[in-house]
């Protein structure tokens, strides 16, 4: 799917999807970068009005399927990032996901977590949301976060 003709702001609506509020840096940072045609967001963490969903490792306290749906918030996080900086319409293609997974000890379901960034950004992009990823399985997360997501996309 390239950009629909109202815009992906429209197809978010269509979803009965809102963007949230840019979540506030935790760090000395700003929540996306804008360089030639693309922009980078930083890492964004499953924030819910101004919270975290939840704390905790996955295969520990936190199941897979909990953690694929903080994923998906990081990803609308990251999505308003990118809003607020260049807008969202004029995102041509989402480039890159990188999925940051704070795991028990012998947990190697990452990729399954961080699908529930891909998949989401595939319901709302279509083929403009097809991206290379990474998946990676780390020890802990900031603020104890279960799952943290980046997004590279390309403007139009």
């Amino acid at each position: 799917m390239t950009a629909p003709a109202q815009g992906w702001h429209a197809r978010l609506a269509e979803l009965g999807i809102r963007l949230p509020a840019v979540a506030a840096p935790v760090a000395a940072y700003v929540p996306a970068v804008r360089t030639g045609s693309l922009v980078f967001t930083s890492g964004q963490l499953p924030f819910v009005d101004g919270g975290l969903r939840r704390t905790g490792k996955v295969g520990g306290s936190v199941d897979v399927e909990a953690a694929a749906a903080d994923a998906k918030v990081c990803a609308l996080n990251g999505l308003a990032a990118i809003d607020d900086l260049v807008g969202l319409d004029s995102v041509a293609r989402v480039v890159r996901v990188v999925g940051y997974v704070a795991s028990a000890e012998g947990f190697t379901g990452q990729p399954r977590v961080v699908n529930g960034a891909s998949e989401f950004l595939g319901k709302v992009f279509g083929e403009a949301g097809q991206h290379a990823r990474s998946a990676i399985g780390v020890a802990e997360l900031p603020l104890g976060a279960p799952v943290e997501v980046e997004l590279t996309v390309e403007l139009s």
